[in-house]
């Protein structure tokens, strides 16, 4: 038996908002959409091009009370190519939240607050 991933999950308050964010910030595409029939949710999934793994935004209708995120330990992470043009761009955004040097890594915040973290492909 061999299990393999295929998407993780974010619940977001305002799917147009993290919708551009996650496009203008991480180069992200929806790739396939699920609506409710009675339009109670939302799904967007989010590609990256490159590889099968994708992030799926749910948005739900009745939901206007911001998520519980936990202890906010939770987060996503995200090899880029470029990583000086990429902490530029997302210092120019002003979604970087925390950034560790010593380690060659830095998180930015999406609009509902979880946390990515952005680590140079080279590692």
């Amino acid at each position: 038996m061999q299990f393999k991933f295929c998407h993780f999950n974010f619940n977001v308050l305002d799917l147009d908002r993290s919708l551009k964010f996650y496009r203008e910030a991480l180069g992200l595409e929806p790739v396939r959409e699920k609506t409710a029939g009675d339009g109670s949710f939302r799904l967007v999934y989010l590609g990256d091009g490159e590889t099968p793994f994708q992030l799926e935004l749910t948005w739900l209708r009745d939901r206007s009370e911001p998520y519980d995120l936990g202890e906010g330990e939770i987060h996503l992470a995200l090899y880029v190519d470029d990583y000086a043009a990429a902490r530029a761009r997302h210092e120019e955004m002003g979604c970087v939240c925390f950034v560790n040097d010593a380690m060659g890594i830095y998180f930015i915040e999406d609009p509902d607050g979880y946390w990515i973290e952005i680590l140079p492909a080279s590692r």
